[in-house]
C-alpha cells in the first residue's frame, strides 16, 4: 500500500506552517520519511510540490530547505488576497450552487453561535472553512487553488489577532452570503473587500522562536502512515 504524495505534502506543509521546521532548515528525504512513516518516494514528490508553492527551496550543497520569505513577500501575499477574495465572492454570486449556500449558511449560524460564546479557537477554524467554501462556490478551480495556497502561506508568516467584536465579524460573513444567495455580484465583492481589509489589519508578522516554537513542536501530529506498512 502506497501513501499518496498529496497526504505527505499536506503533513509537511502543516508542520512548516506550524513552525515545526524553522525557516532555512534542511529537509532531508530520509528523516522526513522516517518522521511520517512513509517511503522516500512520496516525500520526494511532496518536496517538489512544496517548492512550486514557495514553502521549500533547493540550495546547492544543502538540498531541500524551508524557504525564508521576506517581509515584502508577506505584504505581497496579503495584497494578493485582498484582490482575489472579492473576485471569488463576485464569481460565487454568479455560479454558487444550493449545496454551497447550505454549507455557507450553516457555517454562519455556527460562527454567530460560537461568537456569542466567545470560543476563539472554533471561530478560527470556522472562518477558514467559510472562506474555503466561498472560494469553491466561485466555480473556478484555479482561483480556489490560489486562494488556498495564499491562506496557507499567510498563516505561516502571520499571527492573527482575534477580532475585537467577533459577533460583528460573523454578521459581515452573513451579509456576504445573503448577497451571494441573491446573485448580487457587486455587493458580494464590495462586502468581501471591506471584510478582507479589516481582517488584514489584524495580521502581525510571525517570527516564532523559543517557548512558542517548542509548544508548536509538542502539539504537532507527526505520522501520516497510521498503519504498519512495508516499503
Amino acid at each position: 500500500m502506497r501513501i499518496p504524495a498529496h497526504s505527505v505534502c499536506t503533513a509537511i506543509r502543516d508542520d512548516i506552517v506550524a513552525g515545526v521546521y524553522e525557516r532555512g532548515s534542511r529537509l532531508t528525504e530520509e528523516l522526513l520519511a522516517r518522521r511520517y512513516g512513509v517511503s522516500r518516494v512520496p516525500v520526494r514528490e511532496a518536496l517538489r510540490t512544496l517548492e512550486a508553492e514557495g514553502f521549500v527551496v533547493t540550495r546547492r550543497h544543502a538540498g531541500a530547505c524551508v524557504a525564508e520569505p521576506t517581509e515584502q513577500e508577506g505584504a505581497d501575499l496579503l495584497e494578493m488576497r485582498m484582490l482575489l477574495e472579492p473576485l471569488g465572492a463576485y464569481r460565487a454570486a454568479q455560479r454558487r450552487t444550493e449545496a454551497h449556500l447550505k454549507v455557507l449558511r450553516g457555517l454562519v449560524r455556527l460562527g454567530q453561535e460560537r461568537a456569542r460564546r466567545g470560543n476563539s479557537e472554533d471561530l478560527r477554524s470556522l472562518g477558514g472553512w467559510f472562506h474555503e467554501t466561498l472560494a469553491q462556490a466561485s466555480g473556478s478551480p484555479a482561483l480556489t487553488s490560489m486562494l488556498t495556497q495564499l491562506r496557507h502561506k499567510i498563516a505561516w508568516m502571520y499571527a492573527v489577532e482575534a477580532p475585537a467584536n467577533p459577533v460583528e465579524s460573523w454578521t459581515e460573513h452573513g451579509a456576504i452570503v445573503d448577497a451571494v444567495a441573491r446573485g448580487d455580484s457587486e455587493r458580494a465583492r464590495g462586502l468581501t473587500a471591506l471584510h478582507t481589509e479589516r481582517a488584514t489589519a489584524a495580521h502581525r508578522l510571525r517570527f516564532a522562536s523559543g517557548p512558542e516554537r517548542v509548544e508548536r513542536v509538542r502539539n504537532s501530529q507527526h505520522p501520516v502512515n497510521m498503519t504498519s506498512l512495508r516499503h
